[in-house]
């Protein structure tokens, strides 16, 4: 069972030709209200992968509810732990995506930072579990929720997403931590160290994984550094591509695979993403996952990068 511990949003995406610079505007070639929330496209990814997964999360009493939920409603993912805050507005995303599919994004936590470590209850927590989180949701409910789960036994995945500070107590904490390259240099600097993997994992004596975009991903274990490469490829929209990584990541270790494992396929599920517009309706599909897995859109696993030490 995954439990994830995080935002739902609606996402308003803007499709423009370039993305605006401040002081300009532009006008989009199209509009559409898609679910989101880092923690809702984990929970989707995860699902849609073939986890059993249980949402925790809120939203408002607002008309952008319903758009928000659609998406874990669809993928079928537990939804008795979502609470709705009355006289607050559900948590929003405003994406700007250019034709190379880039994106900017600006997120409004709204219901969010109503989120409450104590709707995790300890059934969801024991040894058998993973918890899964994000930065969407308030600072002090994160570090209650790492301190439960820890203290129970479960396993506690992080993805410091977006980059915001947080109790290096609680991140020693997690089993594995999840940054992307802006997200490990603002990490690295707070802490005196280098952006890369190996260097946060010295400081916080936890497994990193830095994600590397179209460059793939890096871990960083007790027996050293381990990088997987991505398959090359014309991205169409990255949205929702770290949520998509970091959900099937949490997916197949979940199942029992290894972590490189693990990391080949959220690595090829994640650039399956990036060829699809949007931010849930990205995701892909087990099967679809399955059949570019079997078909080595990925280099052979024999050429992947072997761990190293640091």
């Amino acid at each position: 069972m995954i439990t994830v511990f995080g935002s739902i949003n609606a996402d308003v995406i803007f499709k423009l030709d370039r993305i605006p610079v401040p002081g300009q505007t532009l006008i989009a070639h199209s509009l559409t209200v898609q679910p989101g929330g880092k923690g809702a496209n984990q929970a989707v990814a995860a699902a849609r992968d073939g986890a059993t997964v249980r949402m925790v999360g809120a939203v408002g009493d607002d008309a952008l509810a319903e758009a928000a939920l659609a998406g874990l409603r669809q993928t079928v993912i537990s939804l008795d732990d979502v609470r709705v805050v009355p006289g607050h507005s559900t948590g929003c995303a405003s994406i700007c995506t250019d034709r190379d599919g880039r994106n900017q994004i600006a997120v409004a936590l709204g219901a969010n930072g109503y989120l409450s470590a104590g709707q995790v209850s300890a059934a969801m927590l024991g040894p058998t579990s993973i918890l899964l989180l994000q930065m969407e949701a308030p600072r002090a409910e994160i570090e209650a929720s790492i301190g439960r789960a820890r203290q129970a036994g479960g396993r506690i995945i992080l993805n410091l997403a977006p980059a915001l500070p947080l109790d290096r107590a609680a991140l020693t904490q997690v089993d594995i931590l999840i940054v992307n390259e802006d997200e490990a240099a603002d990490l690295g600097a707070s802490l005196g160290v280098g952006p890369g993997a190996a260097a946060l994992r010295e400081a916080l004596g936890i497994v990193v994984i830095r994600t590397l975009g179209p460059s793939g991903a890096e871990a960083a274990t007790a027996d050293g550094v381990l990088r997987i490469p991505a398959p090359l490829i014309q991205a169409v929209d990255t949205t929702a591509a770290g949520d998509c990584f970091v959900g099937v990541l949490a997916s197949r270790l979940d199942a029992g695979l290894d972590l490189a494992d693990a990391m080949r396929r959220a690595v090829i599920a994640a650039s399956l993403a990036c060829l699809r517009e949007g931010s849930q309706q990205s995701l892909p599909s087990r099967p679809d996952t399955d059949a570019s897995y079997a078909s080595s859109i990925l280099p052979p696993k024999s050429l992947a990068s072997p761990i190293s030490r640091p």
